[in-house]
């Protein structure tokens, strides 16, 4: 039992060690890392570069998947070149099997962990953010190879504890069946850990104490590859379309390569013999008489490597058949309403916060668009009340549900990113969002009761003159501009002047709210006019007047451009 928490131990150490590097790297570059796969993905190879690269540097598949099928669902990636990203992520995600049996096994960095976790630690309580992740980042590096060092302390040699041997060799006397169970073992290892970094290092470390032999190791790394699929494909199942046929991709592209390499597996394994230099089943006793294999951990890297590199080869030219094929498997849902372009937020990409900060934007984006729409809507219902526009205000209403919708996801994952898992310069912009939603939510809502008192003023047939009339629709065209003026810097920084123009715009639209107020009033004194039309006619200046007050906060809460002075 003791055995048993020092692995677990170890194993959350190093996790979490890993989890620090990847978090620390997102937060100081997510939104570089955006860009950069948003403009280098334009085919498939550049796809496969692109998701190496990004993974080699987060250290972590899966944040390149979230960002991947995040970009699917928000129309910024191609389904086939989404394909092209996870195989990229595939090969990236080797490089950790690479530092560690390079690294972890050849040198003892548990003697220099402690010093670079404390200055690490030390960085990590300075102002500056830069700084700040670069501790973060250190701390996690250090905690990588301390966890991986106790992982080689609490795992026993195999010849002090033989019936472990035993047990595994069992395992290993049902010929090609065995390779079978050992990549079911992967499998199952990789979905309990919820780490294919952790499962691969468990399994390195197994295979350098002697625990299981060069064949049963490469099975479980062929697993490992499968297990991490699983994951991501459990985790889209309540996601949306885009979402579960990229993680079907990724599963379909991973299975396939496990089908055809265990068909080729022992001239595959020799071949890898043939590339890297040692004997993996060579085994040295140390003077404590520890046995251990010490080219085996870098036998195995070069396995998975080279069956990734191998697999990429081989499937990247059939990735548009592959799209096709996840397409058919995956249909449209019939239901799917017009609002759903506007649901780019999911579960699936709150693991990484920081890097889809920028989905977040593109959908208040697309509020804001909304806020337009059904501004104008408001102004056709008001001034066509001959016309029978029952199906105008039923689609505003729809508007209106859509906007409460999209407000609601927004709300959730900006409180997500307000936490501890974003760098401070995110939290505070996405704290600023909040209220920006809030007020566009806001602009919704009156256009929504802007649109009901039109309707029941053709609906009882309550008009005034049509010289009064038109007031109204100059009235609403100046708001129109104010809206317009507002969507336009929805996905920019508000500078000085942008201010400037938002307080004469609310100054304008104020005055004519009151001069237009001070008509009403006095006709509705002299009894030349129906009251009830009047009461309409005002609350709709008034409801304008609210708009621009919605409209100069949301200017005021956008992030603000301080490198632009006003003269």
């Amino acid at each position: 039992m003791a055995l048993f928490f020092q692995v677990l131990g170890s194993l959350g150490v190093f996790l979490f060690g890993m989890r620090l590097m990847s978090e620390s790297i997102q937060k100081f570059s997510g939104e570089r890392l955006r860009s950069i796969m948003s403009s280098m993905t334009g085919n498939r190879f550049a796809g496969v570069t692109t998701g190496f690269l990004v993974t080699c540097l987060v250290q972590s598949s899966s944040a390149t998947t979230v960002m991947v099928i995040s970009f699917v669902h928000a129309r910024l990636l191609t389904l086939v070149q989404a394909i092209g990203v996870i195989m990229g992520a595939n090969l990236g995600t080797t490089t950790t099997f690479w530092v560690i049996s390079l690294l972890g096994f050849k040198f003892s960095l548990s003697t220099i962990a402690i010093p670079v976790i404390g200055i690490g630690v030390s960085m990590s309580f300075l102002k500056a953010a830069r700084l700040k992740e670069i501790g973060n980042f250190m701390t996690g590096f250090g905690l990588l190879f301390m966890g991986l060092s106790l992982l080689k302390k609490a795992v026993p040699d195999i010849k002090s504890n033989p019936e472990a041997l035993e047990w595994i060799s069992s395992l290993g006397n049902y010929g090609f069946g065995s390779i079978i169970i050992f990549i079911f073992v992967g499998v199952v290892l990789t979905v309990v850990v919820q780490s294919s970094s952790v499962a691969g290092a468990i399994t390195l470390t197994m295979a350098y104490k002697g625990w299981i032999d060069y064949p049963h190791a490469a099975a479980i790394i062929l697993g490992e590859n499968i297990g991490t699929t699983i994951t991501a494909y459990l985790a889209s199942i309540t996601a949306n379309t885009a979402a579960k046929r990229a993680a079907r991709a990724h599963f379909m592209f991973n299975i396939i390569g496990v089908i055809w390499m265990l068909a080729l597996f022992v001239p595959f394994t020799n071949l890898v013999d043939l590339l890297m230099p040692g004997d993996p089943e060579f085994t040295i006793i140390d003077a404590d008489g520890v046995s251990s294999k010490p080219s085996l951990p870098n036998h195995m890297a070069m396995f998975h490597t080279l069956f990734n590199l191998v697999n990429i080869g081989m499937l990247i030219a059939f990735v548009p058949k592959i799209a096709q094929f996840v397409e058919w498997m995956i249909k449209d849902k019939p239901s799917a309403a017009r609002g759903a372009q506007f649901r780019y937020l999911d579960t699936m990409s709150w693991g990484s916060g920081e890097m889809n900060f920028s989905e977040a934007k593109h959908a208040i984006g697309k509020l804001g668009e909304l806020s337009g729409r059904m501004f104008k809507q408001f102004l056709f219902i008001y001034n066509n009340p001959q016309d029978d526009l029952s199906p105008k205000v039923k689609e505003i209403n729809e508007m209106e549900k859509e906007s409460n919708e999209i407000t609601g996801e927004l709300f959730e994952f900006l409180i997500h990113c307000s936490s501890d898992q974003v760098s401070e310069e995110t939290r505070e912009e996405a704290t600023s969002y909040l209220r920006v939603i809030a007020e566009l939510e806001e602009v919704c809502d009156c256009c929504h009761r802007l649109t009901n008192r039109a309707a029941k003023r053709y609906r009882k047939n309550r008009f005034i003159p049509k010289e009064i009339e038109d007031d109204i629709v100059q009235f609403g065209e100046n708001v129109q501009r104010f809206i317009d003026f507002y969507q336009a810097r929805l996905q920019t920084k508000v500078s000085a002047s942008d201010m400037e123009v938002a307080v004469d715009l609310e100054d304008m639209i104020n005055d004519k709210r009151r001069k237009y107020r001070k008509k009403a009033v006095a006709r509705m004194t002299n009894n030349n006019t129906e009251v009830h039309a009047e009461l309409i006619y005002i609350e709709i200046v008034n409801t304008f007047e609210r708009i621009a007050n919605h409209s100069r906060n949301i200017l005021q809460a956008l992030p603000q451009d301080t490198s632009v002075t006003v003269k």
